[in-house]
């Protein structure tokens, strides 16, 4: 049997919980990646009897869940808070709005969800961190390394504190390495461990369709940081072989616009190379779920989430223990 194949209900927040679930089980899905938004797992409810009856109701449709994710509010742990993240945010997070009050307020609630989790009897929370030098990713003008600097001791300062209470309760924190947070390619991967003393708590939520359309190495960072993998999304994206009107950072146009250069699809539809994931996966010897994180604005949700939990169980096959030439000897 192989890796267990969940949904991430993020894309999904607008549909009840058992509504969700009895979807996913139809699917095919053997489980969910609990958003912490929408209905699906509330940190502000998450005691032990509702996160009992959270297992429950998984149970009822032959589901399991075995991470949770906590994106909107980990973006504000770091962030240089503005009006947009009063659309993702608890009121009770976003309170008044003034920027440092929400970032200590996010702050503890996502030790609040390492709590949730261990209730809940999951390892990981995946989520995001926020940061505050994403503004300076093009260095015109100059940017100085000391700015530099200064962003990612920032994210030490906030998220250290945050990784010890995460360590003390056995949870470990997965950044889904992305654009806008204080990692988003290999090097910036590496210089954010680096920032935090390589805590044993903090690695990675795997997602290869944030690596492609960048041109990084998407198979390498699965090498690079073997021992940091702690969850995996499955994601698709497209990019064209052509020039196109809007590039790599897509000209202000909507997802979905034929403009683009680059876009999110179903699995299996776009450039990456899964089945290359799947046989680096095995040799690094990851053996928790693949997480399919399904976005493609052309394409019906549910056909696309169903198509996508049929392609994922496909790729997916075990590793070999032997050379396929070792019954010649």
């Amino acid at each position: 049997m192989g890796r267990p194949v969940t949904l991430f209900t993020g894309q999904w927040a607008d549909l009840a919980f058992e509504t969700l679930c009895k979807k996913a089980s139809g699917f095919g899905y053997d489980g969910l990646e609990l958003a912490c938004w929408g209905d699906h797992f509330e940190i502000n409810k998450a005691d032990q009897a509702y996160c009992d009856g959270r297992r429950e109701l998984l149970a009822k449709y032959d589901l399991q869940t075995w991470a949770i994710s906590n994106h909107l509010v980990g973006q504000a742990v770091c962030d240089r808070i503005d009006e947009r993240h009063k659309s993702i945010l608890p009121d009770y997070i976003w309170g008044d709005g003034e920027p440092e009050g929400v970032r200590q307020r996010a702050a503890r609630e996502i030790i609040k969800t390492a709590h949730a989790a261990k209730r809940l009897g999951v390892g990981v929370v995946c989520g995001f961190t926020g940061s505050s030098i994403w503004h300076l990713n093009y260095s015109f003008p100059p940017v100085t390394p000391a700015m530099i600097d200064a962003g990612f001791a920032d994210f030490a300062k906030r998220w250290k504190p945050i990784l010890d209470e995460f360590q003390k309760l056995g949870i470990r924190f997965a950044l889904e390495v992305h654009p806008t947070e204080i990692a988003f390619d290999i090097a910036t991967a590496e210089r954010a461990l680096k920032a935090i003393d390589y805590h044993p708590a903090f690695g990675f939520n795997y997602d290869p369709s944030h690596f492609g359309y960048q041109g990084v190495d998407y198979i390498g960072f699965l090498y690079k940081f073997a021992d940091r993998i702690f969850h995996v999304h499955m994601k698709d994206v497209g990019w064209s072989p052509f020039p196109t009107e809007a590039g790599v950072f897509g000209g202000n146009l909507d997802f979905g616009d034929r403009r683009r250069y680059w876009d999110f699809r179903s699995l299996g539809r776009g450039n990456i190379e899964f089945e290359e994931i799947i046989r680096a996966l095995n040799r690094i010897k990851y053996a928790g779920p693949l997480s399919v994180e399904w976005e493609d604005s052309g394409m019906d949700r549910e056909h696309g989430a169903a198509e996508a939990c049929e392609y994922v169980n496909s790729v997916d096959f075990p590793s070999s223990d032997i050379a396929f030439d070792a019954a010649f000897q």
